[in-house]
């Protein structure tokens, strides 16, 4: 991805022992809003009901393999009345390169349906409705309810959920997605909430990689827990 971390020269704190979480917090966000005030998603849609089938199809897929399959699935069935009519035979062909196409294929027709019936063609912007389409679970609707509808809401995904514990701003003992939504939602200021969702995606997905995480060319590493305790050379 060309552009997202900024690198060179500039003045950093070096990384303390025992640095409290809020400094981390602080040093963190600071930096991204700093630098990357504007992220955002990087799967492609023009209308809410399009990043809602995107977002469903990309569950243990890759937002580039998604990128590929949607402009043609778009053209196809570009509102969700004519989704909710096409049979499974004629939505498959264009979902079979993705991860779990048959699941995935079921589930796109069933919330055209439910939205074509139950919400006027509408994507609702309440995390609760929103759960009540097939194929969209808490990360999904926090997701449509953060970037469409612009509210404060966490989703955490495998790389939320690494990247946070892994530098430090949630405790390692936390074991599910709700706690480390919870914790985050907690300790980020509202107002950038829904960028801090970004922010970790693309910080797992570039430079916090889950097996060899690229701690030289990390911007934040200076505030972060994994680059204190295994990365750093003590002063001598």
């Amino acid at each position: 991805m060309g552009g997202f971390f900024i690198f060179g020269k500039r003045k950093t704190r070096q990384a303390l022992p025992g640095m409290k979480r809020k400094e981390r917090y602080d040093g963190i966000i600071n930096y991204f809003s700093e630098h990357h005030p504007e992220a955002e998603t990087e799967l492609n849609y023009s209308n809410p009901y399009e990043l809602l089938i995107a977002v469903i199809l990309s569950a243990q897929c890759t937002d580039k393999r998604i990128n590929q399959v949607t402009p043609a699935l778009f053209e196809a069935f570009p509102v969700p009345e004519v989704l909710a009519a096409a049979s499974f035979g004629e939505v498959f062909p264009y979902l079979k390169s993705v991860s779990y196409p048959n699941n995935k294929t079921k589930h796109i027709i069933g919330m055209a349906k439910m939205l074509h019936s139950e919400f006027k063609g509408q994507v609702p912007s309440e995390v609760k409705e929103l759960q009540k389409l097939p194929g969209v679970g808490r990360k999904t609707a926090n997701v449509v309810a953060s970037v469409i509808y612009n509210q404060p809401r966490m989703a955490v995904d495998t790389h939320v959920f690494r990247v946070s514990k892994r530098i430090g701003l949630v405790p390692l003992k936390l074991k599910t997605p709700l706690e480390v939504e919870n914790y985050l939602v907690k300790n980020i200021p509202e107002e950038h909430i829904a960028r801090a969702h970004h922010w970790l995606i693309l910080h797992g997905r570039y430079i916090c990689l889950a097996r060899k995480p690229k701690c030289p060319e990390c911007p934040v590493k200076n505030f972060c827990r994994y680059y204190e305790k295994n990365e750093l050379q003590p002063l001598v």
